[in-house]
């Protein structure tokens, strides 16, 4: 293997709920990336986003609030939140820790500050929405907490942004752009409910994302990078997506990243309940995978719940003829309750992405173009025969095709073509993109 390249430096923001956190991530990154809204709580597990300042990049970890006893709590939402955040800044390279300055020092604030002061790693205090220069005295009482002066700023209107950011960038380790090597993005995506946080916590070694009865319980895309078998991959755990009718409040942004989430990935792994069978919700899931032109592959999850061969052969039929927007995408049994097709599952990955930049040489695309003329001419067009008279790939990730032909080309027989192409190359779990352009006379 290569020598490794360098990882990205992190800053873990924490802090009790709704004291701007998100909003602070999402000024420091000059984009939306944290949901934020008027419910306290929303953000819930640790959400990544990269960041950029003076040459410099470095990754943002939002995590959820941390309450008051919610450590103590290891059972509920709350104190599985609180356990993320405090992870995060443990592993962090600086901790960003924000309070309120229009609430002045809390109990949450003071119990807090002890396990800031235990860290062995740089934390800077940042005192959120002094709006003005008059909110800056109310701002002085943080000084209280023994974290050193407060950095005020007002992260709804980008009020002490740049020194904050001039001041973490000071404390980062030193690491350029170059340096970087980004690994291939995993996203994990299917309806709410089907087990995408616990599958996702059985692929990274850890509970990663939070996973609770309550449907619904992701509400961002939480990316983690993690090395298996020496090789690094970004996963991407989405907030489940519903039926249009359904979606509302804050669902409507979580649909959107999820969206967003298969259209940043390079694979996008579709979680299916195998009980319950592929739904029409899955559907939509898979037709969004396949418009998006990313590597796919369906994970059949609860598949420890399925008795028997018929019942199995029976789940697998019913998923292959409702989601044949992705027909080219490997189907692995899982079971993210008892661990099972976990191996299977990731080897597929390799495969995927592997296929996403294959390129097949000109001389043998057209050989393979003859062939399959020979055996099954394309069909007759405006009353006239047509031909392909040469194609070549134009692309990959995913792998595009040109025909250059005498006349418009029918779909069923482009369909036939791909099928061909598919027989003799591995391009599994790819879309195939091919056009054609006619003969101009």
């Amino acid at each position: 293997m290569s020598e490794r390249k360098a990882r990205l430096p992190k800053v873990a923001i924490v802090g009790r709920p709704n004291v701007g956190k998100s909003t602070l991530v999402n000024r420091l990154a000059a984009k939306r990336s944290s949901i934020v809204g008027e419910i306290s709580g929303l953000t819930r597990d640790r959400l990544d986003t990269k960041v950029s300042w003076r040459g410099r990049t470095f990754i943002a970890h939002d995590t959820g609030g941390l309450a008051d006893g919610a450590l103590r709590e290891t059972s509920t939402i709350g104190g599985k939140v609180a356990a993320k955040a405090v992870d995060a800044a443990s592993k962090a390279d600086v901790v960003l820790f924000v309070v309120d300055a229009s609430t002045g020092v809390t109990s949450d604030d003071l119990e807090l500050t002890k396990r800031m002061k235990r860290l062995t790693i740089p934390v800077l205090l940042v005192a959120n929405k002094v709006d003005d220069a008059a909110d800056e005295l109310e701002a002085a009482e943080f000084w209280s907490l023994g974290l050193g002066e407060p950095l005020v700023v007002s992260a709804l209107h980008g009020r002490g942004s740049g020194d904050l950011l001039d001041r973490v960038v000071d404390l980062l380790p030193e690491v350029t752009e170059d340096e970087i090597e980004e690994p291939p993005a995993i996203a994990i995506v299917g309806r709410p409910n089907v087990g995408k946080s616990s599958l996702f916590n059985q692929i990274v070694g850890e509970d990663r994302s939070i996973v609770h009865h309550e449907a619904g319980t992701t509400r961002d895309s939480i990316d983690t990078t993690v090395e298996i078998q020496g090789k690094e991959y970004r996963f991407i755990d989405t907030a489940g997506m519903r039926r249009r009718a359904k979606t509302q409040g804050v669902e409507i942004y979580s649909a959107s990243r999820t969206r967003s989430a298969i259209e940043r990935a390079d694979v996008a792994i579709l979680v299916v309940d195998a009980l319950e069978g592929a739904t029409s919700q899955d559907q939509r899931i898979a037709e969004a995978v396949a418009e998006s032109g990313v590597g796919a592959i369906v994970a059949l999850n609860k598949w420890d719940l399925i008795e028997g061969e018929e019942m199995a052969d029976r789940a697998e039929r019913s998923m292959k003829d409702r989601l044949h927007f992705i027909d080219y995408a490997p189907m692995i049994r899982t079971s993210a309750l008892t661990k099972r097709g976990m191996s299977k599952l990731l080897r597929p990955i390799d495969q995927v992405l592997k296929a996403r930049n294959l390129r097949i040489a000109t001389a043998k695309l057209n050989q393979l173009i003859q062939d399959a003329q020979q055996s099954a001419p394309a069909p007759r067009t405006d009353n006239r025969n047509v031909k392909v008279l040469y194609g070549t790939q134009v692309d990959v990730a995913p792998p595009s095709f040109v025909l250059f032909s005498t006349g418009r080309l029918a779909t069923s027989w482009l369909r036939y073509l791909e099928r061909k192409i598919r027989e003799q190359f591995d391009f599994t779990g790819n879309p195939l993109q091919l056009k054609f352009k006619e003969r101009t006379r």
